[in-house]
């Protein structure tokens, strides 16, 4: 079963019979990335955890209604943005929420074994790489490529053109690959 039609299945599993089990699963499987996403916005580790614990209790409260949402994956990265927005304007600190204003932690390198190859040299490049990318390339590459959204629920996400997101990971993935060729160029040939 591919990860939509889980995600499907559990989110149908809560609807349907009030599923504990695939209320826990589905929890555990995006609590992680939400609140890397709810820290972006809200500069916050407390904050963080407490916008996603508020987006899951509204998901448990709502339950009866979860078949309705077409993506589930979407909506919940637009009710931690919207939740963590409002975490902002209840505390006062800010009023809207600047795209510049978005702090992104080093993406994280995944288990795949190819990425297992890559020294450490190189992975610390690429981790600058994408450090020092502009904030709104940083945000959708991460969002992208680490939490695996699709370029469409990006665009939708942040408000801007899907051409946009697609131009910003085209920034990011340049500055990568000059980084991994400027890398390669200093490796000794045997």
């Amino acid at each position: 079963m591919n990860e939509a039609a889980h995600i499907a299945d559990l989110q149908h599993r809560i609807a349907t019979t009030g599923d504990q089990d695939a209320y826990k699963e589905l929890f555990l499987r995006f609590q992680p990335l939400l609140k890397k996403f709810a820290y972006s916005i809200c500069h916050s580790r407390e904050a963080a955890e407490e916008v996603v614990s508020d987006v899951f209790m509204r998901i448990w409260v709502k339950r009866k209604t979860l078949d309705h949402i077409q993506n589930l994956k979407l909506y919940l990265y637009i009710a931690t943005r919207n939740f963590s927005l409002n975490y902002l304007r209840a505390r006062q600190r800010h009023s809207t929420l600047q795209i510049e204003e978005l702090k992104i932690d080093t993406i994280a390198l995944g288990d795949d074994p190819h990425e297992h190859l890559l020294s450490v040299e190189m992975q610390q490049r690429i981790a600058m790489v994408v450090n020092d990318l502009p904030p709104q390339c940083k945000i959708v590459f991460k969002l992208v490529k680490e939490d695996g959204l699709r370029q469409r629920e990006v665009a939708e996400l942040l408000h801007i053109t899907p051409k946009t997101v697609e131009n910003q990971l085209a920034i990011a993935v340049k500055r990568i690959g000059k980084a991994v060729l400027a890398s390669n160029d200093r490796v000794p040939k045997e």
